[in-house]
Order: C-alpha cells, then sequence, then structure tokens
C-alpha cells in the first residue's frame, strides 16, 4: 500500500470505511489516520499519517508468536489465524506500529445494549484473540478468483483505498512493474515507517518536503 502525504487531508473516511466493513468493536481501529503538527508559529504545518498493519516482510510479531497463528503469505500479507490464536498478547508487545488489538467483550458502544448493526456485524471469531488489518484479504481472494486486479478493480481492493475522497491511497502488486503502486515508487519520493527497524513494511508513504 502507499499513501501520499501530501494529498491526505484527514478525513478519517479511511478509518470509518474500514469500521464498517470490517465491523470492528468500539475504539478499535485497524486503519488510522495520525494529526501530526509541526514547525514554530508562524510557520506551521498539519501532517496526516495513515497508518495500521505494515504487512512487513519481517515481522516480528511473526517471530513471537507461540502457536504460528502469525503468517506471511508469498504474496507479503501477514495473516492471523483465530483457530490457533491463543490470545496471549506477545505480538501486540512486539509490534512497533501498535496496529494489534484484542478485544474481549461484545461489540458495544454503549452500556444500555448492543445496537442491531453491532450484532449483525459481530465476528465471534475475533474475540479474545489478536486483531489486525489483514487489508481487506477475503475482497483481494475472492476478486483474485473472479480474475480481478486488486488495485485496479474495487472489488478487488481494500476499502480504505476505494474509499479514499483524495486519492491518497494506492493499492496493488510491487513485483508488477507496470502496477500504480509500483509506478508511484518510481516517481516519486518515498519512506517506510521505522524503517531503521530491519522489518520492511509494505506501507510506503510518499513525501516531498517543502522548501
Amino acid at each position: 500500500m502507499v499513501a501520499d502525504l501530501n494529498r491526505c487531508v484527514g478525513c478519517q473516511t479511511c478509518t470509518a470505511a474500514c469500521k464498517h466493513a470490517n465491523a470492528t468493536a468500539p475504539g478499535v481501529q485497524w486503519r488510522r489516520v495520525l494529526d501530526i503538527e509541526s514547525g514554530k508559529f508562524p510557520d506551521v504545518r498539519r501532517t496526516f499519517v495513515p497508518v495500521g498493519c505494515m504487512h512487513c516482510a519481517k515481522p516480528p510479531c511473526m517471530e513471537v508468536c507461540p502457536s504460528t497463528a502469525t503468517r506471511r503469505r508469498d504474496d507479503g500479507l501477514v495473516t492471523i489465524d483465530y483457530d490457533l490464536c491463543i490470545g496471549c498478547g506477545y505480538c501486540m508487545a512486539a509490534c512497533p506500529y501498535q496496529a494489534r488489538y484484542k478485544v474481549s467483550t461484545r461489540n458495544k458502544a454503549y452500556e444500555a445494549g448492543t445496537m442491531t448493526h453491532e450484532s449483525a456485524g459481530e465476528r465471534w471469531e475475533r474475540r479474545g484473540v489478536a486483531q489486525k488489518c489483514t487489508f481487506c484479504i477475503d475482497r483481494i481472494d475472492e476478486g483474485l478468483a473472479a480474475g480481478l486486479t486488486p488495485g485496479e478493480d474495487t472489488a478487488a481492493t481494500p476499502v480504505c483505498v476505494n474509499a479514499c475522497i483524495a486519492d491518497a491511497l494506492a493499492f496493488g502488486d510491487l513485483d508488477e512493474p507496470e502496477s500504480r503502486v509500483s509506478r508511484l515508487l518510481q516517481d516519486n519520493r518515498s519512506f517506510r515507517m521505522h524503517e531503521e527497524l530491519g522489518t520492511e513494511p509494505g506501507f510506503y508513504y510518499l513525501w516531498e518536503p517543502s522548501a
């Protein structure tokens, strides 16, 4: 995934789209947008930074998992097998991006009761185990099975990318030189978060510092 920080306006539409599609519990945001202020008055600026699971090539969460519930697929996606996860939380402690969550209670925004949409979207298999952004893996797999191309066909693309009103997010195959993400990285300066840790994140940021 590629995020263009020069385009992101901090609207949080990606966050809302993710919550709607994945029925995450209150307080759980697989796709968050950080609001960062920099500079000194009167030369100040705000930068909005989408974050979440970075789907690292060398994920520390996978290395510490005692049950092998966390795995990395050949296509680079880092997954969690909810049937194998024992909820120990080691992966949450190991993740340098604070991208993992554990929820042990029902999806309820209010103590008075569970709302209709919360009950309808309840994912019982995610109760008491680690959970995180999957890059909408179900959409990707179903799209590929139907002959669609992730990042080009919306039905096979993560919902946060589809929902972005500023076209700041892009998704695709970096092994394909002509994919949109490959072209974006070829034509722009980019960085990855906490590259110094050697995790080799699969989430890139485009950033052109002001003169």
